[in-house]
């Protein structure tokens, strides 16, 4: 298995990751639990280092399998996981967000528990807290690594004014974000931030929550309850969208052809080729789907074919948002194309002493 590093952090992985939400929600109903934990440990077995989940999957029951699984192997791997929503431990009610340093202190020895684990090798914040500055928040992370219940920090959904304030607190090790060939939201102004200082990049949904496999066509159902793609109305998944961006996975057909490769695999060969500091997080409940995510690895794309994607997409309107609009206003500024954060302090509330001294 291929190994990258995050940035200058020294967090070694392997070069694709394996993204575990899929095993709770999203996508369909939860996963049986031996199946799950069998498809996880078929991932270590098959060289993936870096496993990545979060408390409010479930929630709770992704962190649990993902302990459960690789509690064997535990020296061997690299797990992440995020707090930054409320969940009532109890009735596992989700009730919006919170950053406020004694919570995340409090989720984390949760997540430690269903983890099986004395530290939490990367510990994001999953979207930003208007309410909490981030300065707290990684000030709160930064105790838990001095405790040694925490190894390295990361965000998620962040834009590049927030992941400044945080870095100047504690380093960043890991920006988590959406991008994939058909979502480019990042290129504007976190991939820039992330290679000025020495941050990786983890690009979440990297196959465009399955659309750019090419299994997803305009005939395709989704249980309208247990899928998100339909229970939240995600706008490049009606069955119009999907027929008007067939032309992105026409796109990455026409590269595999001559590559010996599936639509999927291009799409994760591209992420891989564009920086090595760029860690794809597939994830999948199904061992023939790892397989295939992982044969990406085996997929070497030149200059020519990486300039071939980017002018063919550019050519290419893609219909839809890449979220519905409640779930793109979650996001940092700067996070989102057409949105800034420079000159700016992001969505994160500035502390009472910077909004002092921003007055004069």
């Amino acid at each position: 298995m291929q190994k990258r590093t995050l940035g200058k952090s020294g967090l070694e992985v392997s070069a694709l990751g394996f993204g575990c939400m899929n095993f709770a929600w999203a996508y369909g109903p939860p996963t049986d639990r031996q199946q799950a934990i069998k498809v996880i440990r078929a991932a270590h077995e098959h060289g993936v280092t870096f496993f990545d989940t979060a408390e409010v999957y479930g929630p709770f029951l992704s962190e649990e399998l993902v302990g459960e699984a690789l509690a064997p192997v535990r020296d061997s791997v690299v797990i992440a996981t995020k707090f930054g929503f409320e969940v009532d431990f109890v009735t596992k009610e989700r009730r919006g967000l919170n950053s406020q340093p004694d919570y995340i202190k409090r989720v984390a020895e949760g997540c430690l528990r269903r983890l099986r684990t004395d530290t939490i090798d990367l510990l994001y914040q999953h979207r930003v807290d208007p309410n909490v500055p981030i300065e707290d928040v990684a000030g709160a992370v930064k105790d838990l690594i001095q405790e040694g219940k925490v190894l390295h920090f990361g965000l998620s959904e962040a834009g590049g004014a927030t992941i400044r304030r945080a870095h100047a607190v504690l380093p960043v090790t890991a920006v988590q974000n959406e991008y994939s060939v058909w979502t480019r939201d990042p290129e504007h102004e976190v991939l820039p931030t992330c290679e000025e200082l020495g941050i990786g990049f983890v690009p979440w949904s990297p196959l465009g929550m399955g659309y750019l496999t090419g299994k997803i066509t305009p005939s395709t159902t989704f249980d309208p309850v247990a899928d998100l793609r339909a229970s939240y109305k995600f706008p490049r998944f009606t069955p119009e969208a999907r027929r008007v961006n067939w032309p992105v996975v026409e796109l990455l057909q026409r590269v595999g052809q001559r590559k010996d490769a599936t639509p999927g695999q291009v799409a994760l060969a591209w992420l891989l080729a564009k920086k090595p500091w760029i860690v794809p997080i597939p994830g999948t409940t199904k061992l023939n789907h790892l397989e295939e995510n992982l044969g990406a690895l085996n997929v070497l794309l030149s200059a020519q074919d990486v300039r071939e994607i980017e002018e063919g997409f550019a050519r290419i309107q893609v219909q839809g948002a890449r979220a519905p609009e409640a779930l793109l206003k979650a996001h940092d500024i700067g996070a989102n194309l057409g949105t800034n954060s420079v000159g700016g302090h992001g969505l994160s509330a500035l502390r009472s002493q910077d909004r002092t001294l921003s007055r004069y």
